[in-house]
């Protein structure tokens, strides 16, 4: 008989909705910053000048997101539940009102860093915090309701930016973000209950954290330059550094990732590495605007549209594939996500042509949103798949916090691939969308093999645990 496992049901979740909206409220309000920065900026530019410094908004963002992932285990450690997450909130705020009284863009950077630091908090606590506060079989619609919160973002931060923007009113947008993380902050002691405190929590790990900051630096900077050749250069640099990261980490008495990632027999590689493949394919919705408005003469608002539809398809996808219990269920999707973001993402480049007629544009969006859908209907199950992986508590909370590392990361490496697939396309946009959809499409159906990977060093696992 085939095994099975109790999903849970959203209603169930209900119960725990002070909890569930402080996981999720807490990963939105770092994914609509995003995208709002991104629509304030042009205006920003152009009220406070700084403009050789535009591109440098994105990379103090990121780079500091992926430090702030590694200190949540740290953290909550030290501070439990409701103290990291008001300390997370808090830095968000300050970050947010920096960026809002910046009269130069030094400040405004200084302002990005440290909001940058408050988003990465969030995020990997909003994944620690579902292993630690919801029951197993709740940690599937935990993650999708986490999850999906990326691809919201994706909605509610190019309109909310786009409003401030249009009326000139760049710096109330920051002062809005940073009351929303207030009101949240209050709700927090209500919301979570009270942890113990770990007074001796582990040491820093230096060496990794160094490695990490000089790989997301490295590929940061490769995503801003327009030329091929050092942009490919730097994100080599980045290449290397995490390798080099990954033998520091499993040679280190303290470490990032938890330890079963380097045991032999364990699925949790090849799941963090599906992770990847697939957030990484999120870089692509930077350009779709871009090739909606020059390759299908959408005009701009229409253009933000079919790039929400990757978002969208993600985000309701993952709500609906949550509900899935059977084992070998689970497994097909964990393989079809992959398979399904990597056909999307080919068949969409075969759509790309200069003057598009309007059938073959409306005709993106379908295969946008299928694209998409392979996100969400694998990334909830490979989540729990990495948490339960260990029966350890304090191994399961650096297992999930490292997802948020291993999502933000991902993230900056993509965002410097797109960048460079798009520039060897160049001047062609023709040329510029089937590079980047070719080039995405290909590291999508990695995740084939690493999924697959990963189900057979579980069922292996399993076997070997039965003859035991």
């Amino acid at each position: 008989m085939e095994n099975s496992r109790d999903a849970g049901s959203w209603r169930e979740l209900g119960g725990h909705l002070s909890t569930a909206v402080v996981l999720a409220g807490g990963v939105l309000v770092g994914a609509v910053n995003i995208y709002v920065a991104a629509s304030l900026l042009p205006t920003a530019v152009g009220d406070i000048g700084g403009e050789p410094l535009y591109a440098w908004n994105m990379t103090a963002f990121l780079v500091a997101q992926v430090v702030a992932t590694m200190f949540v285990g740290r953290l909550l450690s030290r501070r439990g539940d409701v103290g990291s997450y008001l300390i997370g909130f808090g830095v968000f705020a300050g970050g947010s009102l920096v960026c809002a009284v910046a009269p130069a863009m030094p400040v405004l950077l200084v302002g990005r860093g440290i909001q940058g630091l408050g988003a990465g908090l969030l995020t990997g606590l909003g994944f620690a915090m579902i292993r630690s506060s919801l029951p197993p079989h709740l940690w599937s619609r935990g993650s999708a309701l986490v999850s999906a919160m990326f691809g919201v973002g994706n909605f509610v931060g190019p309109a909310l930016g786009g409003l401030f923007a249009q009326f000139g009113s760049w710096r109330l947008a920051f002062v809005v973000l940073a009351a929303v993380s207030v009101v949240m902050a209050a709700f927090v002691p209500r919301a979570l209950p009270r942890s113990e405190r770990d007074e001796h929590a582990t040491p820093v790990p230096v060496r990794s954290l160094v490695l990490v900051v000089g790989a997301v630096g490295a590929v940061s900077v490769a995503g801003i330059l327009s030329n091929a050749t050092a942009m490919t250069a730097f994100i080599l640099l980045g290449l290397a550094l995490v390798v080099a990261f990954l033998v520091a980490e499993k040679r280190a008495a303290v470490r990032v990732l938890p330890r079963s990632t380097f045991q032999s027999g364990s699925a949790l590689r090849w799941v963090f590495l599906t992770i990847a493949l697939l957030a990484s394919g999120v870089a692509v919705e930077t350009f779709l605007p871009l090739f909606g408005q020059h390759l299908g003469g959408l005009p701009p608002v229409a253009a933000g549209f079919f790039a929400a539809a990757l978002s969208f398809g993600w985000s309701a996808s993952q709500i609906a594939s949550s509900s899935a219990s059977r084992e070998r269920t689970i497994r097909r999707l964990q393989v079809a996500g992959p398979a399904a973001l990597a056909a999307g993402f080919a068949v969409l480049a075969l759509l790309q042509q200069d003057d598009a007629p309007l059938l073959v544009v409306l005709a993106w969006l379908p295969v946008l949103v299928a694209g998409g859908a392979g996100i969400g209907i694998a990334m909830p199950h490979l989540s729990v798949a990495a948490m339960a992986s260990t029966d350890d508590p304090g191994e399961g909370r650096k297992t999930a916090a490292a997802i948020a590392t291993v999502l933000t990361m991902s993230t900056a490496f993509g965002a410097a691939v797109a960048g460079l697939l798009v520039n060897l396309g160049a001047p062609s946009m023709a040329a510029s969308a089937r590079y980047l959809l070719i080039g995405f499409a290909a590291i999508a159906a990695i995740g084939i093999f690493t999924a697959r990977r990963a189900d057979d060093v579980a069922r292996n696992r399993e076997k070997a645990d039965v003859r035991r």
